[in-house]
């Protein structure tokens, strides 16, 4: 429940209905997974909607100390507002009733690494900040210094928002006269008005510069420059690959083979077959040196992530230069990914190493297909199982997208964080998919527009993002996806994805 914003006229429009559902006034209640405890309790929250969307917006906040009389209070206030006629409601209403169920210490603004350290502490503080209330009330005895360092810091990168401590009694919101349009809120609605190129001209100012080695994470943010417009100085970076005084392949790996994806762009733009000879240099290395297909692409660690890694340089080099090859071992390692990591429910596991459903690992799968289908030909006997196998991706994934348009750090765990680059990639995929036919429009676009405008709010001016997840290698339980660091800053492999995001939606291929 964001508070409302006045979209400006412009190209890129999103699907009415998801934009209702999105900044309009609630019909029912309206839920939230904050976070998780330490001990892996889900925090929950709960909205209304008031009798207009341009209302300001109060959070009440009880159980800071844990399950005690404050909870029973916030509860009694959200079923008093919600049974009032909507027309007599002067604000809306967010509710978080149990704020620390494990009654686990609490310190604002919120020390040490999220989600790792105080995952309580971070869980509030962050979801308070991007919610962007106008005033926080805070319910109870004890509020562990969150109503001064709301009123007194940004919170999570948003602007401050005016809090305030009250004894846990009935009538609090009766108590309630004229509220102010918070720091916070007026970010929010900044954020919230930019069009895709705006966002991608944003992002551009921090990321997209350097490509000291091919990397997957410096290939996209480097396609998104030259959909920007901007190949002279992506031709300058890349040029050391191109006239032989380095060599992008001297120590493969697997993100090195998605680095050279952008020498896919280059080629498609400037018709120098210097490029394209690099996408089938390492289209190659999927090949014996007799020529047959080996039994996957190399170096792709068991992982998922090798669906992105290894599938779009091959079909990018089998629509280069014209041969099936490419397009047949593209399919091949599909299949030798699906089935080391594609799970009965549809779902992909990070690796054979835990069943955990990581975001970014299934994000991988996600934009890896896409990106492949859009070079396949759809005469190949493959295209069509193809077709079959992202959409069957995409109908799993919508069912665990979020009241706020995010997935999460596990894909179908309750109260992980709601992780940015995970919801970038799905996007594109889906907006991929809608846009090729592969995908209803109907079912699927107010979904694209929800996770842009989660997008939109967790990225700042300055370039920092909300809730990257770190780097992830394969790990080896739930517990430890669940623990992965939670970036709030600049980061490269996020803003890379949100740019890759904003010029698809800006039609700017």
């Amino acid at each position: 429940m964001l508070p409302y914003f006045k979209v400006p006229s412009r190209s890129f429009h999103f699907a009415l209905a998801g934009f209702v559902a999105l900044v309009g006034p609630f019909t029912r209640a309206e839920t939230w997974d904050v976070g998780l405890t330490e001990n892996g309790t889900v925090i929950e929250a709960t909205g209304a909607d008031g009798r207009a969307s341009t209302l300001p917006t109060i959070l009440l906040i009880g159980g800071l100390a844990g399950p005690d009389a404050s909870v029973g209070i916030v509860k009694q206030e959200f079923e008093k507002f919600q049974a009032t006629r909507s027309d007599r409601r002067r604000f809306r209403l967010l509710a978080i009733p149990l704020a620390n169920p494990d009654h686990a210490p609490l310190s604002f603004p919120p020390a040490g690494t999220a989600y790792k350290d105080n995952p309580e502490s971070h869980a509030l503080w962050r979801w308070i900040g991007v919610h962007a209330p106008d005033q926080v009330i805070v319910a109870g005895d004890q509020d562990f210094g969150l109503a001064a360092a709301l009123s007194q810091n940004e919170v999570a990168g948003m602007g401050r928002i005016p809090a305030q401590s009250v004894k846990a009694r009935p009538g609090i919101l009766g108590s309630i006269k004229t509220v102010s349009l918070s720091e916070a809120h007026n970010d929010l609605e900044r954020r919230l008005s930019r069009t895709p190129r705006q966002l991608a001209e944003e992002l551009a100012r921090f990321y997209g510069h350097d490509f000291d080695q091919p990397a997957y994470i410096q290939a996209v943010a480097l396609t998104a420059q030259l959909r920007l417009g901007h190949q002279d100085e992506v031709e300058q970076l890349v040029s050391p690959f191109i006239n032989g005084s380095r060599d992008g392949l001297a120590r493969p790996t697997t993100v090195a083979l998605a680095g050279h994806l952008v020498f896919v762009a280059l080629a498609d733009r400037t018709h120098d077959q210097r490029y394209a000879q690099q996408v089938r240099r390492t289209a190659d290395l999927g090949f014996t040196a007799s020529g047959e297909m080996k039994e996957s692409m190399p170096f792709h660690d068991e992982m998922s992530d090798s669906v992105f890694m290894g599938c779009p340089i091959l079909a990018s080099a089998g629509r280069l230069a014209h041969e099936r090859k490419y397009f047949d071992m593209a399919a091949r390692h599909f299949a030798f990914m699906q089935n080391l990591c594609l799970r009965a429910d549809g779902l992909y596991r990070h690796s054979p190493l835990a069943e955990a459903a990581w975001g970014r690992g299934n994000a991988f799968p996600a934009l890896g297909l896409a990106w492949t289908l859009s070079e396949f030909p759809a005469d190949h006997p493959q295209y069509n199982p193809l077709v079959q196998a992202f959409q069957n991706h995409m109908a799993q994934l919508a069912r665990f997208q979020d009241a706020d348009g995010m997935w999460h750090e596990v894909i179908d765990q309750r109260g992980s964080y709601a992780e940015y680059s995970a919801t970038a990639m799905i996007a594109f995929a889906m907006q991929r998919g809608i846009e090729r036919g592969w995908l209803a429009s109907a079912s699927y676009r107010p979904r694209v527009d929800r996770a842009w405008r989660a997008v939109l709010a967790r990225t700042g001016a300055d370039g920092r993002l909300m809730d990257v997840c770190e780097s992830t290698g394969k790990q080896k339980s739930l517990k430890d996806y669940l623990h992965r660091t939670a970036i709030l800053d600049r980061d490269a492999r996020g803003g890379a994805m949100a740019m890759l995001l904003a010029t698809e939606l800006a039609d700017l291929r």
